[in-house]
């Protein structure tokens, strides 16, 4: 049996799925708030109940924002910041009594898809998380890339390629760099895009639900946002050139970005064609977790 826990923001998610990928038992509890002894708690907590209601003993992987750092074996670069700067590896071993594995939450997103998901059987597969935050997994011949630095698919951390005029210098980032793609293309960033080209302070969703109605403003920024994107993963083509790019996330709900993203593609990738797929995620926003439960086939 495999548990996948999935270390979220507002919520901890644990499943455990058979040898064959299925599902036996899913379980949602809240994060505990800036809290990191609670939290390594409410973890072990889910692992055991799990174990407890199925009458096994499992292997356990999970995905967490950031990751560990391979100088110092400490978590970094989570926006869970009371993680960062913890043994995160050492101190959940120690509490399950076990030997676990641990990778950044995208990289398990991108497991996921490539294993069982849309993009199952790809080579090359690029698995993006747009939501509150914008972060990326590489797998490749079904294996996470992980670099020696462990940041291999930072995306969201790089500036937003063929910057226009009027997008400089962009907002500030948590990171501490302005401009960001996370600051473009999460959801706070299509609301606060929205907002400073007049409109509402609004959510990301009820933005796309004034363009699908016919609101000239929403659906200028939806085009804006479909065009961020397809540069952003321009730049991702001309230096991965991934068989298929599965979107996660909130933002993945948005039907439009498959059809404009690849017709607007074309423009920034240097190639007479482009044949990568932009895929929509096969598992919803349950892929991560699965994708924690494979670390053990990774």
């Amino acid at each position: 049996m495999l548990i996948g826990i999935d270390l979220g923001g507002t919520k901890i998610e644990g499943i455990a799925l058979s040898d064959e990928g299925e599902e036996l038992i899913r379980v949602r509890v809240p994060t505990p708030a800036g809290d990191y002894p609670a939290t390594l708690q409410t973890i072990k907590s889910l692992v055991d109940d799990i174990e407890s209601e199925l009458g096994q003993t499992g292997l356990v992987g999970i995905g967490t924002p950031g990751a560990i750092s391979p100088a110092t074996g400490l978590l970094k670069n989570s926006n869970s910041v009371c993680m960062n700067g913890k043994p995160v590896f050492e101190d959940i071993s120690r509490l399950l009594q076990r030997e676990v594995r641990i990778a950044n939450d995208a990289n398990c997103f991108a497991l996921s898809e490539a294993t069982d998901g849309a993009a199952a059987g790809a080579e090359v597969v690029f698995g993006v998380i747009a939501g509150t935050g914008t972060g990326a997994g590489i797998v490749v011949r079904g294996h996470v890339l992980t670099g020696p630095n462990a940041i291999a698919g930072e995306w969201g951390h790089n500036p937003l390629p063929w910057t226009r005029d009027d997008e400089r210098p962009g907002a500030a980032c948590y990171c501490g760099k302005s401009g960001c793609i996370e600051t473009w293309l999460s959801g706070p960033g299509m609301s606060r895009d929205y907002l400073e080209s007049g409109g509402q302070a609004i959510e990301a969703k009820q933005i796309v639900a004034l363009a699908v109605s016919g609101d000239e403003g929403a659906a200028a920024c939806l085009e804006s946002y479909a065009d961020r994107m397809a540069r952003s993963l321009a730049h991702v083509i001309n230096i991965l050139d991934p068989d298929a790019i599965v979107l996660g996330g909130g933002m993945s709900n948005i039907d439009r970005l498959y059809t404009r993203v690849p017709e607007l593609w074309g423009q920034y990738v240097f190639s007479d064609r482009v044949d990568t797929k932009l895929l929509p995620p096969e598992h919803g926003d349950s892929s991560g977790v699965r994708g924690a439960a494979w670390l053990w086939n990774d």
